[in-house]
């Protein structure tokens, strides 16, 4: 088929003109076509050739080959006076045709081969969406369609490559990256190749936690990821991905929420993902409630489930299963603080300023907004209609005025230099001082003076250290032991949890 519909961008003609002078085949493969086709602009693009990778790297200047697969990395260079290269643009991969091979572990290729044939490298490929070859001719464009992918494109479906059984036996991740491809694009998998999803789902347990990170993260981060999270149970592949989420599947929830936990959890990563919010967010609004099965009592006197600390078993769960899919440390932290605080209290009719500031010490300035979005999309998964009602509204106005004073030892108005000079020692004692010196703070802003500071700590130092750490300790969990109760009274009054 030919036709002239496809802008190419000149650093990836470039490529393909040089290894076509040389006299190879070269021809753009995978998801940028698949994207160029669904009128999308394509986040990498892929070249396909009949070049060995000795050859491919001889052609150009400056190439990276660090695997066993043949891909190698062609860097791109924008010429001076001109704008600087787009960076999906900055790398184009080329691949030499490669045959079929076996797969003994699942997992990758046990080895790698080769081919003269364009037919062979497309045969191989996993779904026929992305076994499509294009390249131009003159002006026009060339399309080497030898699976019907286009047709597939067009009727929204994802059909592997030949038979399913063998596509997903080769590669056990393309068992996920289907479910992936329909929450992406919105596309309904194969009626065959759904039956063998099923079937080979169990392979899964053959793929490495980074990889299936990487999906699951691309699932979050589509613009459906509760239909994703959706399919994935359907086709039982929570069990090898994210197993802590079958735990809410009809368990109730008392008579505030409209769901169970399993759709409630859907329906709040489905407002985050409409929101456009970030991983973390998303990743929070996914995770925030899987401490309510483990928690789950029931009370008499309320006729009622009741759910108490699953916010905190919440935050032990999320942590085991980030650290499990191996995500980054730094978004393990985070997502952890955003579930372990999702229940703070907003009646800002009673709420004081002074616990506000300790929320915002808890999750951190950076992140507290974070926090009043994970909230809100957990208003509209309980089935409220609106997201921020005026109490969430007025708590941030509330917010704002408490991030004006001091949530942290650096934002006091002294600091352990200060502290030297008037005679007290760096350690446990000038630790535990400006560990008390905050607490006093965030019940009264106004004591953030230099003067009151100093004199405080004069008359803290003088204490024996036993009672100075004690004191310290004591100060902080009668703060907090005074607050959750507080908490917990004004929860009960409201019937929240």
């Amino acid at each position: 088929m030919k036709n002239n519909l496809f802008e190419i961008p000149k650093e990836v003609s470039a490529v393909t003109e040089t290894l076509e002078k040389a006299g190879f085949e070269a021809y753009l493969i995978g998801g940028c076509v698949r994207d160029l086709f669904l009128g999308k602009a394509p986040k990498d693009w892929d070249v396909t050739t009949n070049a060995t990778p000795e050859k491919i790297i001889s052609l150009f200047p400056e190439t990276f080959y660090e695997n066993t697969f043949g891909t190698v990395g062609v860097v791109t260079k924008e010429k001076d006076g001109e704008e600087e290269t787009d960076p999906t643009l900055k790398v184009i991969e080329v691949t030499p045709y490669r045959l079929e091979a076996e797969y003994s572990d699942g997992r990758r290729p046990d080895k790698v081969t080769w081919s003269d044939n364009l037919e062979d490298d497309l045969k191989r490929r996993d779904f026929t969406i992305n076994a499509i070859a294009l390249r131009k001719k003159g002006s026009e464009d060339e399309v080497v369609d030898l699976f019907s992918g286009k047709k597939d494109l067009q009727k929204g479906i994802i059909r592997t490559v030949g038979e399913p059984h063998e596509r997903f036996v080769e590669d056990a991740l393309r068992i996920l990256r289907a479910v992936r491809l329909s929450a992406e694009l919105g596309f309904t998998i194969e009626e065959e190749t759904e039956k063998a999803i099923v079937k080979y789902g169990h392979l899964l347990k053959n793929i490495s936690a980074e990889r299936i990170r990487d999906e699951l993260t691309r699932i979050i981060m589509s613009d459906a990821p509760m239909e994703g999270f959706l399919l994935l149970k359907k086709l039982n592949l929570l069990t090898y991905t994210l197993p802590e989420l079958l735990d809410g599947v009809g368990c109730g929830q008392n008579q505030a929420h409209s769901y169970d936990v399993f759709e409630h959890l859907m329906k709040t990563l489905e407002h985050a993902g409409k929101k456009k919010f970030s991983l973390e967010v998303r990743l929070a609004a996914l995770l925030h409630d899987i401490g309510k099965p483990p928690t789950k009592r029931f009370s008499k006197e309320k006729n009622d489930p009741t759910f108490y600390g699953h916010d905190v078993v919440g935050a032990r769960i999320t942590k085991k299963i980030l650290e499990r899919l191996k995500f980054p440390k730094k978004t393990t932290e985070i997502v952890e603080k955003l579930v372990r605080w999702h229940m703070f209290f907003s009646d800002t009719e009673t709420i004081t300023l002074s616990a506000v500031r300790r929320i915002v010490r808890n999750v951190g300035p950076e992140h507290i907004w974070d926090l009043m979005n994970v909230r809100m999309c957990d208003r509209i998964g309980t089935g409220r209609p609106k997201e921020s009602p005026y109490r969430l509204r007025k708590y941030q106005s509330m917010i704002e005025e408490a991030m004006r004073d001091p949530i942290s030892v650096s934002q006091l108005k002294i600091d352990g230099n200060t502290l030297k000079e008037i005679g007290i020692t760096p350690g446990p004692v000038m630790g535990a001082i400006l560990h008390i010196l905050l607490e006093e703070v965030l019940d009264d802003p106004k004591k953030n003076t230099e003067e009151y500071l100093k004199e405080r700590a004069m008359e803290l130092s003088k204490m024996p250290e036993k009672d100075l750490r004690k004191l310290g300790e004591d100060a902080k969990e009668k703060k907090d032991e005074l607050e959750e109760g507080e908490i917990a009274k004004l929860r009960e009054k409201h019937h929240v949890e």
